[in-house]
């Protein structure tokens, strides 16, 4: 297969990690680690990671399913909270406590990953519900194919033409490399002349809750202070692009489930019947 930056004329890109490999360390137990940040705190959905469906909570099904990830090694919660920690021990899933101070999923993910010894570290969002545990495996094997990329997520094409308009869905936008360009609540790329209809080439993707990071790459993001484009869009993966972090966007046609609303858990709900882990 391909590398992705196997053309000869692309140059070297800001955020590439060195061209030498980092030193392995002698203690690594695990090459790959997913984990899942999850806080009690939402704005529009307060004790979402605890919603249950089917009887199980939310965070519960997220971690199950990635249990099934084939490149996952280890599966654990973070969080800031005792009670989502006694439901992770309750069903069985490995969790750890955080302090409260994370601005983001990755930042608490980071804080995590300190105490690790493993070479890529997996952000999964806790309201994300894959509904195939293979997107997990789409978003680390870039990392596995370019030693030089420092972080990669995963898109799915949009085919209602309302989910452009929403604001609760993210939009992303790549190169012909397949790295981001932007990612935006907005309709991005905005379609001026209406003329998207007409053009099968032309497509909108929508960004997935899933960020594959190589452990020192993910130092140097939660190093990093928060950039106005992610203040300003509420969106954490602009940082890494406001800094100049090469973000590879692998493609999935899996289904995955969005829960940003006590509606949108509805609807995981009535798709899962039985619960998609």
């Amino acid at each position: 297969m391909a590398q992705p930056f196997d053309h000869p004329f692309f140059a070297a890109f800001p955020g590439a990690m060195p061209a030498e490999p980092l030193p392995a360390t002698s203690e690594t137990d695990s090459d790959v680690v997913v984990v899942i940040p999850a806080r009690m705190g939402s704005t529009r959905f307060p004790g979402k990671p605890l919603a249950r469906v089917n009887g199980l909570p939310l965070v519960v099904h997220v971690a199950r399913m990635a249990k099934k990830s084939e490149l996952a090694d280890r599966v654990l919660i973070a969080t800031d909270s005792r009670e989502i920690l006694s439901e992770a021990s309750a069903h069985g899933i490995e969790a750890v406590m955080t302090g409260a101070g994370a601005h983001t999923g990755s930042d608490r993910v980071a804080e995590v990953a300190r105490t690790l010894s493993t070479q890529i570290v997996v952000n999964l969002q806790a309201d994300e519900i894959m509904g195939d545990p293979r997107i997990i495996d789409q978003a680390v094997e870039p990392l596995l194919r370019d030693e030089r990329l420092p972080m990669s997520t995963v898109r799915r094409t949009l085919s209602d033409p309302s989910d452009i308009l929403n604001t609760n869905i993210v939009k992303v936008v790549c190169n012909q490399r397949n790295l981001a360009l932007y990612f935006s609540r907005s309709p991005i790329p905005m379609d001026r002349d209406g003329i998207g209809h007409q053009r099968p080439d032309l497509r909108w993707d929508q960004h997935l809750g899933i960020y594959a990071f190589r452990k020192a790459a993910l130092m140097e993001f939660a190093r990093l202070p928060v950039s106005p484009l992610e203040e300003l869009e509420k969106l954490e993966q602009l940082r890494a692009l406001d800094y100049g972090f090469a973000i590879y966007v692998a493609r999935t046609e899996f289904p995955s489930y969005r829960v940003d609303t006590p509606d949108d858990l509805a609807i995981f709900a009535k798709t899962f019947s039985n619960g998609p882990s």
